[in-house]
């Protein structure tokens, strides 16, 4: 069942925080990995860091917490705010473009390929790759740096995948399409001669051919978006699109950076969204 976390929308009207996925793995399914040994409580919205956690459990403090005092993991049934020991790498996942900043994290540390599908001969793959069974690399593909893809995927011919990116199971990247430092979730399509930077789409979705997505203001400052009638600087100097599930974008639709696109909503071709597109959801 979806939480409806306001700071979370569109994402949170169709999935829990924690059910959603970080490089084809939930949010829950990397903490339980991450303190499995240690039989810790966590947060279940805290992006948790190797590093931090080997810090916090040497300190033998009872209380792990960010910057903002916020507690990600403790000993015992509940935090001890006078027993805290603070990091810096690890955080809570509030907003959506904090999956972003998870997910750069988690692609970006992988250490070696896991290849279960097919890369054709003449695409290039510079970085590490997971790639799932019944996946595909079409010709001329060139992938720059590490990418996770699930199964039943099919990309290319000729396209530019950048990382840290993560596809989900049966999505098609199509002929031409650049797709950088994203997460991609099952089920989704990106047509021909599309560019998506620093950007999140949910299941189920279609980007008709055309459609560009904006990530960098003329001044070069942090983006910031609308979240319950306020705009929330997103520390973000690249920042693309939020998709929720379902979304479906027309021929050449341009998109500006910072924008989301409630589940189930819609563009007619050439539309320039520069507002966010909410429905009744």
């Amino acid at each position: 069942m979806p939480d409806e976390t306001p700071d979370f929308r569109p994402l949170s009207l169709t999935r829990r925080i924690e059910d959603f996925p970080i490089g084809n793995l939930p949010l829950a399914g990397h903490q339980r990995r991450a303190i499995a040994a240690s039989k810790l409580t966590a947060h279940p919205h805290a992006w948790l860091c190797g590093d931090d956690l080997a810090g916090f459990l040497a300190a033998g403090a009872a209380t792990m917490a960010g910057p903002d005092q916020v507690p990600l993991a403790w000993h015992g049934a509940a935090p001890d705010p006078a027993d805290v020991f603070a990091v810096k790498s690890s955080f809570l996942i509030r907003y959506p473009w904090d999956l972003l900043r998870a997910n750069e994290h988690y692609v970006s540390h992988l250490a070696g390929n896991l290849i279960a599908g097919d890369i054709h001969p003449s695409a290039v793959v510079e970085g590490v790759i997971h790639l799932g069974e019944g996946s595909r690399i079409l010709p001329g593909v060139f992938i720059e740096g590490n990418v996770v893809i699930g199964s039943g995927c099919k990309i290319g011919p000729n396209c530019y995948l950048r990382g840290s990116t993560s596809i989900g199971d049966s999505c098609h990247i199509g002929q031409s399409v650049e797709i950088k430092n994203c997460l991609i979730l099952s089920k989704t399509n990106v047509g021909h001669l599309s560019y998506v930077g620093d950007s999140v789409l949910g299941e189920n979705v279609n980007f008709g051919a055309g459609t560009t997505v904006s990530n960098l203001r003329h001044d070069g400052k942090n983006h910031r978006s609308e979240v319950d009638g306020a705009l929330i600087d997103t520390g973000r100097r690249k920042f693309g699109v939020i998709v929720g599930d379902g979304v479906h974008t027309g021929i050449n639709t341009s998109i500006y950076p910072g924008r989301k696109l409630w589940p189930g909503t819609s563009t007619r071709p050439g539309e320039i969204v520069s507002r966010d597109l909410k429905s009744e959801i």
